[in-house]
């Protein structure tokens, strides 16, 4: 961790409420990557349109978020892609707000859910039997997936400060970092110096530094075949 920015203490604060979502995602975005500026969002007109061409109101949560960071892509759309309000559209009673890369999944709220401020979210993954789909539950509410949303995007943003390798099953993160509140699926998170590291199913590993240095010392720290080295 480091003195401006309190990992740990920030994540279990953030899983209290959608208020302290958003004060997460606003010091995580200044101290990991840039602060948020109020370009960064949508404006009321566009929320407004979707709300119109939808004929449906959009949960408060959805509506914040998109005011907050909805345009930023390196925060929301660098693996999986939060759609813009103008792509938002209903399926089988949901309406989907994130797609997975190669649309082998999406996320969305279920419509008898949407006048919930902080809803609870689903996943539907794309299947080759259509008649096997089913909307599954995902996230307890919006904003923690928003949340787990913006950590995990980061991981994937390709400018020099991220690595990712298969994680040895005698790997114990836990013995040399922190490990930090769960969020997300199937994720564990782990901080330590200037770095922040996440275990995916137990089997991958991505790491996020603030700096070149701290990622080579993560790489230096465990042996594995890393992508970037």
């Amino acid at each position: 961790m480091n003195d401006v920015f309190d990992l740990r203490q920030g994540l279990a604060r953030a899983l209290d409420g959608r208020e302290q979502a958003w004060e997460f995602i606003r010091d995580f975005a200044a101290c990991w990557e840039r602060p948020l500026e109020p370009a960064d969002g949508f404006g009321e007109a566009e929320l407004a349109a979707a709300e119109q061409r939808l004929g449906m109101p959009l949960p408060a949560a959805l509506r914040e978020a998109y005011g907050l960071f909805g345009r930023r892509s390196d925060l929301t759309s660098n693996h999986d892609t939060l759609l813009g309000p103008d792509s938002l559209y209903v399926h089988d009673g949901a309406l989907v707000y994130q797609a997975e890369n190669q649309g082998a999944a999406f996320w969305g709220v279920l419509l008898t859910d949407l006048e919930q401020d902080d809803p609870a979210t689903v996943m539907r993954p794309d299947l080759a039997d259509k008649s096997q789909e089913r909307w599954e539950p995902w996230e307890p509410a919006l904003s923690t997936a928003f949340v787990s949303m913006v950590m995990s995007e980061l991981m994937q943003l390709d400018d020099g400060l991220t690595d990712h390798a298969e994680a040895d099953e005698d790997l114990d993160l836990a013995g040399t970092f922190t490990e930090l509140p769960a969020v997300g699926r199937s994720l564990r998170w782990f901080a330590g110096p200037d770095v922040l590291l996440r275990e995916v199913d137990g089997w991958f590993l991505d790491v996020r530094a603030r700096t070149p240095q701290a990622l080579d010392a993560v790489r230096s720290a465990i042996t594995a075949d890393w992508l970037y080295c």
